[in-house]
């Protein structure tokens, strides 16, 4: 019987074996996942930089760590490296336009954009969740690095977030029919 730490070789099996699957069919994978959209921002000499990334993920709670993976070639990359500190805007249901601005080339990303500095990172308005972070470790990943940042600051409002799956912008289908505090619906009343 295998103890827990120790490696069981697999059965040779020549469909497994040899080169990794190709790239385009491991794209069409992974757009089948449903992943946060979120703009990731930070400030270099009084600049505000941005794109839209969705390789975000909760790393851990001891420390308060997230992730975020970048192309090694991103100026924003290296923006952030030079900083060393990033912010994390969550974007709502409502934003995919933000999310495609930010993920265009060439933009002036923030000059018709809504924003303003929180903690001295660029912060979009009217995001679902905002999260200030330090550069705490960096990781070499293929041709992306993952970076991981220890979160300094965190907010969150009651917005249905944005989710980016099969290269379309939505939500969650149940978010809606989600049980709400009572006090929710006592403000809906009172506002009509």
């Amino acid at each position: 019987m295998a103890t827990p730490y120790e490696k069981i070789k697999a059965p040779e099996d020549p469909l497994h074996s040899g080169a990794p699957v190709d790239p385009q069919r491991f794209r069409n994978l992974m757009t089948t996942v449903c992943a946060p959209v979120t703009v990731v921002t930070t400030s270099v000499d009084g600049s505000p930089f941005g794109a839209t990334v969705s390789s975000f993920a909760s790393l851990s709670l001891d420390p308060p760590l997230i992730s975020v993976a970048f192309d090694r070639r991103s100026l924003l990359l290296h923006r952030i490296q030079d900083a060393g500190r990033f912010g994390i805007n969550l974007l709502g249901h409502g934003q995919a336009d933000l999310a495609m601005l930010f993920a265009a080339r060439g933009q002036d990303r923030f000059g018709g954009t809504a924003w303003h500095y929180d903690n001295g990172l660029p912060r979009l308005e009217g995001a679902a969740g905002w999260a200030t972070c330090d550069l705490y470790r960096t990781v070499e990943g293929g041709d992306h690095l993952l970076l991981f940042g220890l979160v300094r600051g965190a907010s969150h409002t009651d917005l249905p977030p944005l989710v980016y799956a099969h290269r379309t912008f939505g939500t969650h289908s149940c978010y809606d029919q989600r049980p709400r505090p009572r006090i929710v619906d006592q403000i809906a009343a009172c506002a009509r």
